[in-house]
């Protein structure tokens, strides 16, 4: 049996594991403020738990590159997904804060080799003017992954329990796992490939197969590896912010009941959504019309930096202004970061994609790090003002660095 396009079909299964990587990742964020509650947890505290899960994710980022490089992005993405799954499960049996911590750190572990191993797949699967498409869905899986939690979580709370809806959400990952472990394999290995499809894949191949034998090494004393990495460290932090703070945010200070938090809190997550696929599209709509990569990649950072600073106006706006601010912020950072990610397909050969990618990711899970625990203080001591304020010079920051230490490969 033969299947045409079947590399979408693969795509479609990387979208949907970073839908099930976020509503995982999300489930604390959405039932935070009746979870904090129960287990008397002060906003520090709370800090503390997202920072087990920041440590370990940031510290398994490389070590889960290798490992995609090692096992290839079949078993690899099973392993992770079927790890964090169960961490998942475990968060309803946490009693303490220590407990909750523990559990927390156990799916840092876990999560990070969604997005190694998905790059290790389309770095196999995907020629240039693709990539970029297929890196929006993976991204934008996660911002599907948040709208869909927010409503859905707050449903199973109130239905059953918070600790009901970790055990739910964990079991998705299993019925993904059938699917994905039934189509998966490499282009030359696959059953179901088409001639055409194959000769596509192949040539795109070859094509990274001689830049492979470049030294790991040798690819951490580029410049462009430290400029992708730097750049990571400043603007990630902002989307760790919305990811685990705007739920809080908007039940302490803004007084959203849970309900209204349920029905609004994924409207930020459905623009980053639209911008993640759409920062995608159009650097390949430069590709194609004969831009070089890079530059294309580049060219469409720049107005999404420049929209970041609008996050300046959150905290003296309505809460109606307020929340478009922020989805238009979520809208650019998504776009941003689709484009940065794809990057490093664009510069790096398919043979060590897997680990360069985890180096470099290095920055996103140490910039979140650093950058939750100075929310917990400032939020806890000041306000949440300071916050926008610094988030909204971010972006701006890693555009410049991307630009003084990134160049096309050739360059």
């Amino acid at each position: 049996m033969k299947l045409r396009g079947i590399r979408w079909y693969i795509a479609a299964l990387l979208f949907l594991s970073s839908v099930i990587n976020y509503i995982d990742r999300q489930t604390l964020s959405v039932v935070a403020p009746a979870l904090t509650k129960e287990l008397h947890m002060t906003p520090v505290e709370y800090s503390n738990v997202l920072q087990a899960f920041l440590v370990s994710y940031t510290l398994m980022y490389v070590g889960s590159g290798f490992l995609v490089d090692r096992w290839g992005a079949r078993v690899s993405l099973a392993v992770f997904m079927t790890f964090w799954s169960v961490s998942n499960m475990l968060h309803a049996f946490a009693r303490t804060t220590f407990q909750l911590g523990i559990f927390r750190a156990l799916l840092g572990l876990g999560e990070p080799g969604n997005f190694m191993a998905g790059f290790k797949a389309i770095s196999e699967w995907y020629p240039p003017k693709e990539r970029g498409t297929v890196n929006g869905l993976l991204n934008g899986g996660a911002a599907v992954g948040a709208i869909i939690a927010a409503p859905l979580i707050v449903y199973l709370t109130q239905l059953f329990h918070w600790r009901m809806a970790f055990v739910l959400t964990g079991a998705l990952g299993f019925l993904w796992l059938i699917f994905w472990l039934l189509l998966y394999r490499k282009p030359a290995e696959h059953p179901w490939i088409t001639p055409q499809e194959l000769q596509l894949v192949q040539t795109n191949a070859l094509v990274g197969t001689a830049a492979a034998k470049v030294s790991r090494l040798e690819l951490l004393r580029q410049k462009r590896t430290w400029g992708l990495l730097l750049s990571r460290f400043f603007s990630e932090p902002v989307w760790w912010f919305y990811l685990f703070w705007l739920p809080k945010y908007l039940v302490e200070q803004r007084h959203f009941t849970l309900m209204e938090m349920g029905l609004l809190a994924w409207l930020p997550y459905l623009t980053a959504d639209i911008g993640s696929i759409g920062g995608g599209l159009a650097s390949g709509a430069l590709i194609r019309r004969g831009w070089k990569p890079v530059r294309a990649r580049q060219m469409m950072m720049i107005p999404c930096a420049l929209v970041m600073p609008l996050s300046l106006l959150v905290p003296g706006s309505s809460s109606t202004v307020a929340m478009l601010i922020i989805s238009l912020v979520t809208f650019a950072h998504m776009a941003w970061k689709t484009n940065l990610a794809t990057i490093t397909n664009d510069i790096y050969p398919p043979g060590v994609v897997g680990s360069i990618s985890g180096i470099i990711a290095f920055g996103t899970g140490l910039g979140g790090t650093l950058f939750t625990n100075l929310t917990g203080q400032l939020v806890q001591h000041y306000s949440y003002s300071l916050v926008f304020f610094i988030m909204g010079f971010l972006h701006p920051l890693s555009y410049v660095l991307v630009k003084l230490l990134v160049k096309e490969p050739a360059e």
